[in-house]
Order: structure tokens, then sequence, then C-alpha cells
């Protein structure tokens, strides 16, 4: 089952696309956007946590300038619309948006009171600032863009955090990934697992680097990962 809520922030009112699971309560999963918005994809990446167990909520982090978006990856124009978006996101506003997120879910009727965080692309990213600046009983980012320019923000994570990383990413150099790697390998509460030969997004559902194998490997991952500290007592 699936609908529309509102979430109130500082800033305003925005919307997010929740799935729930059959038996409630649960603990929640909000889950961050790519460049897209809210689109297909997402969706199905909810209504998967939700068969999962999870009440998932993937909240509209461009409400301020594209409320209701919804691209793919599929045509030039798409993916121009999307790189200008990135290029101007506010990421600070993000965090604050986020934290409001997991804040409601804490709260909701039909959770436990647990949150975790799953990010993709743009909501890696934001997954990671959030988890060092915020915190959430665990967190997932799928590759995180620019998190090599954020590494002083690492000290502040306390919570457990996976990075997935594609071996071959266009938006992610190796260089960028090695510096990712060397300032977390030690960091007793993140994983960073690669995915040699796979492109950005690998595990976008019928995205144009959709890596089905990758994809399976780095989502099993995430489902144990979810369930070791958003099910534990």
């Amino acid at each position: 089952m699936h609908n529309q809520i509102q979430i109130s922030t500082v800033d305003g009112t925005l919307s997010a696309y929740v799935a729930r699971p059959v038996v409630t309560p649960a603990p929640a999963v909000v889950v961050i956007h790519e460049v897209f918005g809210v689109n297909a994809d997402l969706r199905q990446s909810c209504d998967e946590l939700a068969a999962q167990g999870y009440l998932a909520i993937c909240p509209d982090l461009f409400w301020r300038t594209e409320p209701g978006l919804d691209l793919s990856d599929r045509t030039e124009a798409e993916r121009a619309k999307a790189l200008a978006l990135y290029t101007a996101f506010d990421l600070d506003a993000g965090v604050r948006d986020i934290a409001a997120t997991i804040e409601a879910a804490r709260a909701m009727p039909d959770a436990t009171g647990k949150v975790g965080l799953v990010g993709y692309c743009l909501g890696g990213l934001m997954t990671y600032l959030t988890t060092a600046r915020v915190g959430a009983d665990v967190a997932v980012a799928y590759y995180p863009g620019n998190t090599h320019l954020h590494l002083e923000e690492a000290a502040g994570i306390e919570s457990p955090l996976i990075l997935h990383l594609a071996g071959e990413d266009e938006y992610i150099p190796k260089e960028a990934q090695q510096q990712i790697v060397a300032a977390l390998v030690n960091h007793p509460q993140v994983e960073v697992h690669r995915y040699p030969g796979c492109h950005h997004a690998f595990a976008r559902h019928r995205g144009i680097s959709y890596d089905a194998e990758a994809a399976a490997l780095a989502n099993g991952r995430t489902a144990a990962f979810l369930a070791r500290h958003l099910r534990k007592a």
C-alpha cells in the first residue's frame, strides 16, 4: 500500500511518497532520490523495501524548485535538466529536509521509532552528509557523488554506514574513490564496497547502466545491513 504524505520543515511543507508493509508497526527507511526526483525507479525502491517489512518514505527534495519532478535517464533533455538541478541544489537545505523526514518517520503511528537512510547518487551524498550531521539508526549510500569533497565531515559519523561505489563510475573518478576509501577505511562505523567494472547508477532499475549481478549483490548487502540494525532489540 502506498500514498503521499506531507512533512513540515522549517522552510515549508514537502510531499513524500510512502510505501507501507503488510505488518506494522515497522522500522522506517527514508529513501533519498537521485537527480531525477521521486520517479518510478525510486517508487519501486520504496515498494521493494515495504515488501521487506519497512515503512519506506521518499521525500521530494526538489520541492522548492521543481515539486513533483519525475524524470528518467533515457533522454539527453532529461539528463541535462537533472544536471542543472543538481548543480543548483542546496545541500544544507536538503539535510534539513531529510532531518525533518527522519523526525516525522520516528513519530508515525505505524512505525517502531527506528529509522534508516538509503540514498542514491545525489541521495547517496545527502545520506552521507545527513549521517555525519544528524545521524540515523543505519545508513546506506549508493554511488554518492562528490563525497570526496566533504570527507572532513566523516568525523561526525556515529551511525553504521555502507557506501557502494562503482569501479568505473563516470561521476566519481578513481582518484576520488581512493580518497573516499582512504578517509573511511579505518572508521569503525563505515563499510565501503566497490563493484569492479560497474558504472554510475548500476543499481538503478531499468537504467542505462543497470548491472543485475552487481545490483543484486549490493542490494543483498543493504538488506542484511538494514535488518541487522533496524530489527535488533
